[in-house]
């Protein structure tokens, strides 16, 4: 089996790239600057992946679709699903589209999700992946890219966003991590913790998550509903108000509450102990 992985110089299509060379497959690796161009890796691959920056991705797709016939399988890796998809259907390949919900510095697919969005495969083509990737430990989400992208707009959309505001809004208050570096305790640290993580990285990836997936904007909105009615609860001081909220939320989360308590218990006693 050949897998042709363009963009395969970046982070995830080196991780990739290992994945598929543990499967046993053969893997050529075409990036702008590599002697295998994308045209070849469309060509002499079984299976064509995508890996390139998300605003980059579409183009891409159309500029190789018209190399692939029907015994060929083309995937992509990005963030988001509906747009790319649309575009791969535009080849005579069968299509699935993937999502990695992990950055490469994970180094590994063990321990990790990926997201399947099957669009013109057979169930041969959907299990070959799903056991593939399963047996290097990873756990396989199958749905379709509308559902994927209306749940990435919580899960990252929402996250990444409110990581965001956290770091500007301390900023725009003039007050630094190593301001609260001896107020804070692990719990703390964690919340900031996330957000420097994710300002560490790419600021173009965290862009094109929140700006290109049409999803988001909605999400933002009810999120500026819901801090213009609990914002205005604490400037009230109306207490009662504020602990039906946090009740009510509560009751929504439910046994995840506890669950997550363990669990973050568990990442403080590390974090005490490391």
């Amino acid at each position: 089996m050949k897998t042709g992985i363009i963009g395969g110089t970046g982070g995830m299509g080196r991780l990739f790239s290992e994945v598929f060379k543990k499967a046993g497959h053969e893997v050529l690796i075409a990036g702008r600057k590599t002697e295998i161009t994308w045209e070849d890796a469309a060509r002499l691959s079984d299976i064509v992946i995508i890996s390139v920056p998300i605003r980059d991705t579409i183009s891409v797709i159309h500029e190789i679709a018209p190399l692939l016939g029907e015994h060929q399988l083309l995937a992509d890796l990005t963030s988001l699903k509906i747009s790319p998809v649309k575009a791969m259907l535009t080849s005579k390949a069968r299509v699935i589209g993937f999502h990695p919900m992990f950055g490469p510095t994970a180094g590994t697919i063990r321990g990790q999700t990926i997201v399947a969005t099957p669009a013109r495969c057979n169930e041969d083509d959907l299990r070959f992946f799903k056991d593939l990737f399963e047996e290097q430990g990873a756990r396989v989400t199958i749905t379709t890219a509308d559902e994927h992208d209306r749940m990435m707009a919580v899960i990252q959309g929402l996250t990444h966003f409110k990581a965001i505001l956290l770091a500007g809004t301390m900023r725009r208050l003039g007050i630094s991590p190593a301001d609260t570096e001896s107020y804070i305790s692990p719990v703390y640290r964690i919340e900031t913790g996330i957000a420097g993580r994710l300002l560490a990285q790419n600021p173009e990836l965290y862009a094109d998550i929140l700006c290109m997936n049409p999803q988001v904007p909605a999400v933002l909105e009810m999120c500026h509903k819901a801090f213009l009615e609990i914002s205005g609860m604490v400037n009230k001081g109306d207490k009662d108000a504020l602990a039906r909220e946090f009740l009510a939320s509560r009751e929504w989360y439910g046994s995840f509450c506890e669950l997550a308590q363990k669990e973050t218990d568990l990442l403080i006693q590390e974090m005490v102990n490391w």
